[in-house]
């Protein structure tokens, strides 16, 4: 039977890129997203390119919906990347749980029914709390979750929940806790200012960052490759990685955008997100078959690229 990934959120920045690696893969897609509008993927994929996706408009807290689709189109492989973010979590808790958790329990259970033994899904370093939690550098894969915001608390909830579905029902799972991803399409989030600054400088607009610090950049083509390789690369066990990349400063980061683009004005607050500055990523150098970490500077200078394409 051929191959047919789900990917849920995505009209997101995350599925957008994920779905346009596995169109340029050959691969089979099928887009679930309660949104329809696809602004996002049209920066990466034309309309005649777009007519090789299954685009499924439904609502990922309905378990009937999420179950259908999975039998509707016969998945094989599952991509969980729908999530309501930070502040529309601590805007709308009760619906910030419904879509976070309970929307996570819908894909493992329709994963489950549908007879798929493997689900990649997205985590985040928001699982972990601020740098005083921890001791001194990279914080450890296996270090001791202690969110700070709900939006943390339910990724915590779903590594939960991954780990007794492996247990009870021997479904296997590989999350991925991204950092700061940057790229084409990230347009929302606490750490979506850089790759804001990155668009105004590509139409010669100047941009003030909201924070400083340092922390980890991943640029959202090697996530998003880096999912797909969670999906298909099934292994026992539910288990739960950080990306690597060395931290840098948001200073750092500016500094690169003007090695490329010398006219460049970016300013920036010297205020650190409250996150500890990088997290270990070794095991996922153990785990995965294939790890995307694309320099900075090949990263941003891809993206302005890009960006003035679209200007």
């Amino acid at each position: 039977m051929a191959n047919t990934f789900l990917v849920t959120g995505g009209m997101g920045c995350l599925g957008a890129w994920t779905l346009y690696h596995l169109l340029k893969q050959g691969q089979k897609a099928v887009s679930f997203d309660l949104s329809k509008y696809r602004q996002r993927l049209e920066l990466l994929l034309s309309e005649e390119e777009q007519a090789a996706i299954t685009f499924v408009q439904g609502d990922l807290t309905d378990t009937e919906q999420v179950r259908n689709v999975f039998t509707d189109h016969d998945i094989t492989h599952v991509i969980h990347l729908a999530a309501l973010q930070v502040p529309f979590c601590r805007d709308n808790p009760p619906l910030g749980a419904q879509v976070n958790v309970m929307g996570t329990v819908n894909v493992f259970e329709a994963a489950r029914a549908q007879g798929v033994g493997h689900v990649a899904y997205a985590s985040s370093i928001a699982v972990y709390g601020p740098a005083s939690d921890y001791p001194p550098g990279l914080v450890a894969h296996d270090a001791l979750p202690m969110p700070r915001t709900l939006y943390g608390v339910y990724k915590v909830a779903n590594e939960g929940c991954a780990r007794v579905y492996w247990q009870d029902h021997g479904i296997s799972s590989t999350a991925l806790r991204p950092y700061t991803v940057y790229g084409v399409g990230r347009d929302q989030g606490i750490t979506s200012e850089p790759t804001k600054a990155l668009r105004a400088v590509s139409r010669g607009e100047s941009y003030h960052l909201n924070f400083g610090g340092t922390m980890q950049f991943h640029w959202a083509s090697d996530v998003a490759q880096q999912f797909i390789t969670a999906a298909t690369q099934a292994s026992g066990g539910a288990h739960a990685f950080n990306l690597g990349m060395k931290p840098i400063s948001v200073g750092q980061f500016i500094d690169t955008v003007k090695g490329l683009e010398p006219s460049a004005t970016i300013t920036f607050d010297d205020k650190a997100l409250p996150f500890p500055e990088g997290f270990d990523a070794s095991a996922l150098h153990a785990h995965a078959n294939e790890v995307f970490e694309t320099p900075l500077e090949d990263g941003i200078k891809a993206t302005l690229e890009h960006f003035k394409t679209l200007s």
